[in-house]
């Protein structure tokens, strides 16, 4: 029960942090906006690209590219903007546990919330026929939860490292591989309006991934803290 409280009080308290400054929120936001405008641009001086409607490997590759780095921009400084006088509060009113539970919760939910606007913004710019619109909105909010579990981890780790974002690239380079690959290969079967059973592998590893992904960082971070 208290690490259900001190997990909640800190999600409270990274909310209003977020709401006070949208520091990154709307400095993501802008990102995926800015680079989903210049692929349409260049992608259109190709006469035969066509709005990426004959291209849907490209269209679904280029989609899970954008939120890649979108996460990482968004996540990658969870733990590399904590003060070391606010950590030191932290380690004296709350477990580590509650931190890195509260830490992955929020950038879930932000990572959530800014896939689905890019998703929106980037059916705008790219028109496309999804063959499965539900399942591929699905695809987008495991992603997100993907992504936010991995770097999250990962963000920690490199913060007790001096803040080290190759690090973080180096880290985060053999788990977010095949992240990507399951995402891929289930929104592509989305995309084609395949039965949905097909995929049903690929998400039991995805899932599977993510639950590695938080137990390990449950046992880690503890350790990590107490340097």
């Amino acid at each position: 029960m208290q690490l259900f409280n001190q997990t909640l009080y800190l999600l409270k308290k990274e909310i209003m942090l977020e709401w006070r400054s949208k520091y990154a929120f709307n400095g993501v936001l802008l990102y995926v906006v800015s680079t989903v405008f210049i692929c349409y641009i260049s992608l259109n001086l190709n006469p035969g690209f066509a709005g990426s409607k004959g291209y849907p490997i490209v269209w679904n590759v280029l989609f899970w590219i954008i939120i890649l780095f979108a996460s990482v921009n968004a996540i990658a400084k969870s733990f590399m903007q904590e003060s070391k006088s606010r950590l030191l509060y932290y380690y004296s009113i709350a477990s580590p546990h509650s931190i890195i539970l509260s830490k992955t919760i929020y950038n879930i939910l932000l990572m959530s919330l800014l896939s689905v606007l890019a998703l929106v913004v980037y059916l705008v710019f790219f028109p496309n026929t999804v063959g499965d619109p539900l399942y591929y909105f699905l695809t987008v909010l495991l992603g997100s939860i993907s992504f936010s579990t991995v770097f999250t981890m990962i963000s920690a780790i490199a913060s007790k490292a001096g803040n080290n974002g190759t690090l973080m690239a180096i880290l985060s380079f053999p788990v977010i591989i095949p992240v990507i690959l399951m995402l891929i290969r289930i929104s592509k079967a989305a995309m084609d309006g395949l039965q949905r059973s097909l995929s049903y592998g690929d998400v039991g590893v995805l899932l599977a991934i993510n639950v590695i992904v938080i137990a390990t960082a449950l046992i880690l971070f503890p350790f990590l803290w107490r340097d």
